[in-house]
């Protein structure tokens, strides 16, 4: 109706070189609307978006950041209401805030990125604080000038007898078990991958199994296949072969190949702890003396030998890493249940800062 009432500001910024974005930037400029409107935003937790865009981008755009916030964004009124572009924990922003909204005025006194001055020093403090991206983000945008493959309705998956599914499985397929990960601990098929069925499903999927791969999958039966599918054709995933009828009970009763990895307490964990969260949540608090390692990049981290205790925030993502080294050779792994603050509070011991 002609009165915009959210102004992505940052995506005008970088669109200024298309004739038509420019059209509405400039009836935006003229008639003042940046400065009356609620607008979104992401440097309120460090926008990640540069980052993922590559080594060669990325010092470009901080700096063409840099320069809207101090020219334009921290001009505008002070009670001026911001909507974060991405949530908390997405990988296209920095760790921040839970909070769903903030103003100009919040974040011009409380957010460090925006007191520092200096562009070259922005642009280390922006990029420095960036954790790693999904690899199978860099394969999108030429999957999406392609285009899609158009699916009428939901895929199903097919059913797969036990030794049908070890055929594929030996034919070069990966087993992906979306169960909980207290139900993957107590036994799984050999080699599976383990990847909770849950809001990052897909995105984990995409980044830790190589697009175009065969998957196989084991569930729970009340488990979401129209969510799992979905979220693996949304990443770029299409090559689903189907699922092992009867699930892993059925696997078990063929004999064919089956292992365990332990959920454990900290009374229990290994000597060697490997935490694999994202470098910023690292940051925020950690074991003392414990190996650092984000899933994304485990298959280039150097992990000691011996037995390992693997962590995350709750535990999903150490499953995750646990299955990916088992599958790889490694033994005498367990699972640490929960986070860091869960260890804090059983043990005593107060959780180190920084990196």
């Amino acid at each position: 109706d002609g009165h915009p009432e959210l102004v992505p500001f940052g995506y005008a910024e970088h669109l200024q070189g298309d004739p038509e974005a420019r059209r509405v930037w400039d009836w935006l400029d003229r008639k003042d609307a940046l400065r009356q409107c609620p607008f979104m935003l992401d440097i309120d937790q460090g926008s990640g978006t540069e980052g993922a865009l590559g080594d060669d981008l990325a010092p470009g755009l901080a700096r063409e950041l840099h320069r809207a916030l101090h020219t334009r964004i921290l001009t505008l009124s002070h009670d001026l209401p911001v909507y974060p572009t991405h949530g908390a924990g997405s990988f296209c922003s920095a760790p921040g805030t839970a909070a769903r909204t903030t103003t100009i005025g919040t974040e011009r006194a409380t957010n460090p990125l925006l007191a520092i001055a200096d562009e070259d020093e922005f642009v280390d403090a922006l990029l420095g604080r960036l954790g790693t991206f999904p690899t199978y983000f860099r394969a999108l945008p030429e999957r999406n000038r392609r285009g899609p493959r158009i699916y009428p309705q939901t895929p199903t998956l097919a059913p797969l007898a036990p030794q049908q599914a070890a055929d594929h499985q030996r034919a070069g397929a990966v087993f992906v078990d979306a169960r909980p990960i207290d139900r993957f601990a107590v036994g799984h098929s050999a080699g599976a991958v383990s990847n909770a069925l849950r809001g990052v499903f897909g995105s984990w999927l995409g980044w830790t199994v190589p697009l175009d791969t065969p998957l196989v999958f084991l569930l729970d039966d009340d488990q979401d296949r129209d969510d799992l599918i979905g979220q693996c054709l949304r990443v770029g995933h299409e090559h689903l072969l189907g699922e092992i009828t009867g699930g892993y009970p059925a696997w078990a009763a063929a004999g064919l190949p089956t292992n365990a990895i332990a959920l454990v307490d900290p009374s229990d964990a290994s000597p060697t702890v490997l935490d694999v969260r994202q470098a910023g949540e690292w940051a925020t608090g950690h074991i003392r003396g414990a190996v650092h390692a984000e899933l994304g990049a485990l298959d280039v981290a150097r992990i000691p030998v011996g037995p390992v205790t693997i962590m995350c925030g709750h535990g999903e993502r150490a499953m995750t890493a646990a299955s990916l080294l088992a599958a790889n050779g490694r033994s005498e792994l367990t699972v640490l249940g929960g986070g860091p603050e869960d260890w804090s509070t059983a043990t005593g011991i107060p959780l180190e800062v920084g990196m």
